[in-house]
């Protein structure tokens, strides 16, 4: 006999009479932990500032290395659309650079996945790349490159792809064995065992390196425009902070820090809606 719960769709969406206090409190703990992901953020960003306010009214710090909240508050309300154009282009210094390393990353770490030759051959070599101080590079990419963007987005390539090559690699190289085992069963291709899983069981793997990899664009764009920058908010940290006027120089250190926050939000938004079953199949704390 067909069951009427699930013949109905709206009888079957309805949980039973004796689930309703159960169902209330999971939508309230539900409702709950939305509202803290919401608040709390906000909770450290006004403790932060909190703290900062205290270190400056104390003058713990020098005022010239450390104005207080509100100078810096002050010299953004006095050159907003100065400040804005500066966030835009280092805006899309980040997001072209990174995009950048995650096309080479995604490659090098399908390569170094798909030959023991070429891991044993390279791996070193990315090592040792990795472990080059980047900012030590920074004249000489001016030198080979000139002013402008060329040297910022290989100063962020160089700084934020080392992560998703390594995740990429490890995420290809680490399938779960019941799997890969399910594939052989299959008969199936080469191409076909990457398509079907090897590739979307390495996909959570591959976001922890982006995840990784966008604070040090925006890191890596900073430091070119220190270099080489001839707008950004690098370039106007240097250039206020060099005349004396550190409150300008802070209020660009603000836009960096919420430019980079507002980027990981959206890679973090972007991981929800393209592996939904990542949350559904692990534990949470």
């Amino acid at each position: 006999m067909t069951d009427v719960r699930s013949a109905d769709p709206a009888v079957a969406e309805t949980p039973p009479p004796n689930a309703g206090p159960e169902a209330g409190r999971a939508g309230r703990g539900a409702g709950l932990r939305a509202g803290a992901d919401a608040v709390l953020p906000a909770v450290g960003i006004l403790t932060a500032l909190a703290a900062w306010w205290l270190v400056a009214r104390l003058e713990l710090v020098h005022p010239v290395a450390l104005p207080p909240p509100g100078d810096v508050l002050d010299a953004f309300v006095e050159k907003p659309v100065q400040l804005l154009e500066h966030t835009w282009d280092t805006t899309l210094e980040i997001l072209t650079g990174f995009a950048l390393s995650v096309v080479a990353g995604v490659l090098i770490g399908l390569a170094l996945a798909s030959s023991r030759t070429v891991e044993r051959m390279f791996t070193p070599l990315l090592v040792a790349v990795n472990a080059v101080p980047k900012i030590t590079l920074g004249p000489l990419l001016v030198v080979a490159l000139g002013w402008g963007q060329k040297p910022i987005l290989t100063m962020v390539f160089l700084l934020c792809f080392f992560p998703i090559v390594l995740s990429t690699a490890t995420g290809l190289t680490t399938t779960p064995a019941d799997l890969a085992e399910l594939v052989r069963s299959w008969n199936a291709s080469r191409w076909q065992a990457f398509r079907k899983v090897r590739f979307p069981a390495a996909l959570p793997q591959i976001f922890v390196g982006l995840k990784v990899g966008m604070p040090l664009a925006a890191i890596g764009a900073v430091i070119g425009e220190f270099q080489a920058g001839e707008s950004g908010l690098g370039y106007v940290i240097t250039q206020y902070a060099g005349i004396g006027d550190a409150a300008t120089a802070w209020a660009a250190i603000m836009l960096v820090a919420l430019v980079s926050i507002l980027l990981y939000s959206a890679l973090l938004l972007i991981e929800r809606i393209a592996l939904p079953w990542v949350r559904e199949t692990t534990s949470s704390r």
